[in-house]
């Protein structure tokens, strides 16, 4: 529950645009609100799941703010990085994109496995 209770804008609030997919900036203040989280998971366990998750996000908000209107979704970002022919490229904002999906993907199967009454934190893990 104190999870929950720390987050500003969680995921399941985000309006999807119609066509146009999923708002950039309410996105990234959704990751943003986890990171507190993983200190009081616990802040050594959890401090290179921290600093993967900032990178990415700081590296998405980067491509974001060079053009908030032209990036307004992760689908946007991704569509011209691809047309750009540097969505692959190393450190661009569709890889940490990519990798801040999967850290999601972990963090909430370790939260299921808690919520399921795993008490031991590797276990989890």
């Amino acid at each position: 529950q104190y999870f929950l209770l720390v987050l500003g804008i969680r995921f399941s609030d985000i309006e999807l645009q119609e066509e146009e997919g999923i708002p950039t900036e309410e996105f990234l203040e959704s990751c943003y609100a986890i990171v507190p989280v993983l200190d009081k998971l616990g802040p050594t366990v959890f401090a290179p799941v921290k600093m993967d998750f900032v990178g990415n996000i700081k590296k998405i908000n980067q491509k974001f703010i060079t053009n908030k209107e032209e990036f307004d979704t992760l689908q946007k970002i991704v569509l011209h990085e691809v047309n750009a022919g540097v969505a692959q490229v190393r450190n661009s904002a569709t890889e940490a994109l990519l990798w801040l999906k999967r850290g999601l993907k972990f963090l909430k199967g370790f939260l299921t496995e808690v919520k399921n009454g795993e008490k031991n934190i590797q276990t989890a893990l």
